[in-house]
């Protein structure tokens, strides 16, 4: 019998976003054919999809493979890569090794754009993470109980410009700031640890910042927060979570604003010049 229904690829790493966009792509009728990474996708979404191969990082040859067999023409990223694997279980194959080669700089967007034009010369067209789930994105507004005070949201325009230049550098798209002073900024370590970082050093009511990157490509990379973003900055008596209105995923939105109102923590969902 012949499958009619739309195929969609998916290159998944960890977190619940690749299950999330499983299930809504099965709301949908569409077919999902993923290729996940061994030690970052959950196995649980070997459950979720119609087809899907495991792989190592780096492994580009067997993902394109896999996509062509599937009759693949579109594919989008999702899931989180823990950085610190690119110096330890990466094991690019040929055509990763081909890929590697070519860069001057092992930023983010680097290595993604060049995965993305590697598969449009295969017929494989990367689209946007949220294609399946826009409800996700961040509206406009404060989302939590209490509103961030003058000083507090003083902090967040302060922070914002500086993570927007973090982002432009392609670091990192997090900083922790309180009183106009930067405390901690993301790096390979990836934004929990940051927070706790930063918060430390605040001692309490710390104002966390995060935003996209300029120019941001919703293809890839999209920041994002949840519940346990909260849980982080409630370890350390953080004040402010300040993200992108329109360019930030949040996950677990109602679980997320009940902590975070239970904490004291204001979320505010801005957007800036």
């Amino acid at each position: 019998m012949v499958d009619n229904r739309e195929t969609v690829g998916m290159i998944a790493g960890g977190g619940q976003f690749p299950l999330l966009i499983a299930d809504a792509a099965r709301k949908e009728g569409v077919r999902i054919v993923a290729v996940a990474h061994h030690n970052e996708t959950e196995s649980s979404l070997s459950e979720k999809v119609d087809e899907i191969v495991w792989i190592k990082l780096g492994q580009l040859g067997q993902l394109i493979r896999t996509f062509k067999k599937n009759g693949v023409r579109k594919a989008l990223m999702a899931g989180t890569i823990t950085k610190k694997r690119m110096f330890e279980n990466i094991r690019p194959d040929l055509k990763g090794l081909a890929i590697l080669s070519k860069l001057a700089i092992f930023h983010d967007d680097d290595i993604l754009r060049s995965v993305a034009k590697e598969l449009a010369k295969e017929g494989v067209e990367i689209i946007s993470s949220i294609r399946f789930l826009p409800e996700l994105i961040a509206p406009e507004g404060c989302l939590t109980a209490r509103r961030p005070n003058k000083a507090e949201k003083e902090d967040a325009h302060f922070g914002w410009k500086i993570a927007k230049e973090l982002g432009r550098l392609d670091i990192g798209q997090c900083v922790v700031v309180r009183k106009k002073t930067v405390l901690a900024l993301e790096a390979i370590d990836g934004t929990d640890a940051t927070i706790l970082r930063g918060g430390r050093l605040a001692k309490e009511n710390a104002v966390v910042v995060k935003v996209s990157k300029p120019n941001q490509d919703l293809r890839f990379d999209v920041p994002c927060v949840g519940l346990e973003t909260i849980k982080t900055m409630s370890k350390v008596k953080g004040a402010v979570l300040a993200v992108e209105a329109g360019y930030t995923l949040l996950f677990d939105k109602e679980e997320m604003v009940a902590e975070a109102d239970r904490e004291n923590i204001s979320i505010i969902s801005i957007t800036m010049p």
